[in-house]
C-alpha cells in the first residue's frame, strides 16, 4: 500500500494552506469572510485546491470563531492575543477539524496543521501547536486515539 498522498488529499493541503494565509491576514486586517474568499481565490495556485474545501474550512473556521477560541483558552498556556497569529490560524486549523470533521483522521488533522506551522510560524512553533492540538484531539477524539490508523489519506 503506497503511502504517497493521493491527488484529492495533496488539494485538502494546499486548501488548509490558503486558508492558513487568509486566517492569518483576517487577524491583522479584520477581513470577513467574502473579502479572504475573494482575496486568497485571485491567488496563484488556488487551482490546485479543493475549492470547496477551501470554502467549507475557512467559512466553518470564520464562523466558529468563539466557539474555538473558548476551547484554545481552556487549552493554551497564555493569553489568546499573545499567541502567534499564524499558530493561532493553525490551532484554529486543527481545532475546527478535530470537532467538525470527523471523517478526517485526528492524525492527520495534527500532522497538517504542524506542516502549515513549521512552514509559515517561528522556528519550535510547531511543537507548541502539536501540544496543543494533541490535548484537543484527546477530548475531541478520544474514541479514535484507541483505534488503529484507518486511512491516513483524507
Amino acid at each position: 500500500m503506497s503511502r504517497r498522498p493521493d491527488r484529492a488529499a495533496r488539494a485538502r493541503s494546499v486548501s488548509r494552506k490558503f486558508v492558513l494565509q487568509a486566517l492569518y491576514t483576517q487577524q491583522l486586517a479584520a477581513h470577513d469572510y467574502a473579502e479572504l474568499r475573494q482575496q486568497y481565490a485571485a491567488e496563484e495556485g488556488f487551482g490546485t485546491c479543493d475549492s470547496g474545501y477551501f470554502d467549507e474550512l475557512l467559512k466553518g473556521v470564520t464562523t466558529h470563531t468563539d466557539e474555538l477560541d473558548a476551547r484554545l483558552r481552556t487549552l493554551v498556556d497564555r493569553p489568546l492575543e499573545r499567541l502567534d497569529p499564524i499558530e493561532r490560524a493553525a490551532l484554529w486549523i486543527g481545532l475546527y477539524e478535530l470537532a467538525f470533521r470527523l471523517d478526517i483522521p485526528y492524525r492527520v488533522v495534527l500532522n497538517e496543521s504542524v506542516e502549515l506551522t513549521k512552514r509559515f510560524g517561528a522556528t519550535d512553533g510547531h511543537k507548541y501547536v502539536n501540544a496543543i492540538l494533541d490535548r484537543a484531539a484527546r477530548e475531541l477524539r478520544a474514541t479514535e486515539q484507541g483505534a488503529p490508523l484507518a486511512d491516513a489519506g483524507t
